[in-house]
């Protein structure tokens, strides 16, 4: 079974995440795309939205898409310190998974900041990369602003194999970010578009966004 894995603080999960997965599963053939919320990202402030909350709002936005699932591992497994992903890794094989089998998705974006992944470049070598572009990042283009990686990084219809890869995945992804959303639900702005309904309205219930202050691990 080919299985997608999706990290990210989800501050909230918006459009651009999901179509993010969309292309990944799309490109590589994965059976199953799991959505693994961090209890404390390694590379950003502290959340806005409570680990729970998140939480909440990434299973509301995958009601629609059934071969999307949201996990635990990191909100309820790592208690302290940032969730990085060679420990969400380790979680994963503790747990039977073939690192064969797992395709670790990102955005070009992300990706482009390899290089302060702890235990890079070792963690390259755990499973595969899908690096999907974004808006103002193509995925090809890191072939030249990660020169050292490029011999790795081959198009989504090479076959890989067992062989860990970094594999680009070039398409549109929606243009929306979590402070975008953060910045208009403080305003009292629409989010259509932006977020799936269910997770709009549980912004709004919850009064999520309403405060500048981040809310930390709670």
């Amino acid at each position: 079974m080919r299985l997608g894995v999706l990290g990210g603080t989800f501050d909230p999960v918006h459009q651009g995440h999901l179509d993010v997965a969309l292309a990944a599963r799309a490109a590589l053939q994965l059976d199953r795309v799991l959505f693994v919320p961090s209890r404390v990202p390694p590379h950003r402030h502290l959340p806005y939205a409570s680990a729970s909350h998140r939480f909440a709002m990434v299973a509301l936005a995958l009601q629609a898409h059934p071969a999307f699932a949201v996990s635990d591992i990191e909100v309820e497994a790592i208690e302290d310190g940032p969730g990085y992903t060679d420990a969400t890794l380790d979680q994963l094989q503790r747990r039977g998974i073939r690192m064969q089998d797992v395709y670790f998705v990102t955005g070009a974006d992300a990706f482009a900041d390899i290089r302060s992944w702890r235990n890079f470049p070792a963690v390259l070598d755990r499973c595969h990369f899908v690096v999907v572009s974004r808006p103002g990042y193509r995925a090809d283009a890191l072939r030249g602003a990660l020169p050292e990686l490029a011999e790795r990084m081959v198009p989504a219809a090479a076959e890989v194999g067992d062989r860990s890869a970094i594999i680009l995945v070039e398409t549109s992804t929606a243009a929306v970010s979590a402070s975008e959303v953060r910045r208009k639900a403080r305003a009292g702005e629409s989010l259509e578009a932006l977020v799936p309904t269910a997770v709009a309205e549980y912004i709004q219930k919850h009064d999520l966004y309403s405060s500048e202050e981040p809310k930390g691990m709670a």
